[in-house]
């Protein structure tokens, strides 16, 4: 017997609907994954964004994959600017990233205009003008290289997020790494009571 299509998707056959969601949510969630902040930029209207889904996909060119909700201000800005950045944080800024789960109200400029402040925590601006923590721990600029996006976002017509492909442009970290030194422990969503997916 053939798949049948549920409300998120195939359902295999002879298996309970509500069941198998809640089954395919749970090992969603379990696969590991960072907890970054991702900044976007579009002219004098910037944002940093709590992201989970972020990852290297191809060594050579360096390239960066993010995902975003359709309807997010990050999505807007990312189309309208071009890039993103990703600010790596450690585990000990774990309180941070609930700064960023809503769209930047509070920017405080420079006399030149540069970005300092989103929401009280301090950034630099990095290649592209684009906002980072100053807090980061390593930070990425990218430049939008692709975009997959799947239809329109409904049941019917895609996907709730687009797909960002980015090519790695500048890159920074606040400590450099020395061979034999620790590295920096980095936030992974298991070390908050976040979660997003599934």
């Amino acid at each position: 017997m053939p798949n049948v299509a549920g409300p998120v998707g195939p359902i295999p056959a002879g298996r309970d609907p509500d069941s198998y969601d809640r089954l395919r949510r749970r090992v969603l969630w379990s696969l590991p994954t960072g907890l970054f902040v991702v900044g976007s930029r579009a002219g004098d209207r910037r944002n940093l964004m709590t992201c989970n889904w972020v990852m290297q996909i191809a060594i050579a060119p360096k390239l960066v994959a993010v995902s975003v909700e359709r309807g997010a201000v990050t999505r807007q800005l990312i189309e309208a600017g071009g890039g993103f950045s990703v600010s790596v944080l450690s585990r000990q800024d774990r309180a941070v990233v609930r700064r960023f789960v809503k769209p930047v109200d509070a920017v405080v400029v420079d006399a030149d205009g540069a970005a300092i402040s989103l929401q009280g925590e301090s950034v630099r601006e990095v290649a592209g003008g684009l906002p980072c923590l100053t807090s980061a721990v390593a930070w990425l600029s990218c430049e939008v290289r692709r975009t997959c996006d799947w239809g329109d976002g409904t049941a019917e017509g895609g996907a709730s997020h687009v797909l960002y492909v980015g090519e790695v442009v500048d890159a920074g970290e606040s400590t450099p790494s020395v061979p034999g030194r620790e590295a920096p422990d980095i936030l992974r969503m298991e070390d908050t009571r976040m979660s997003y997916g599934g």
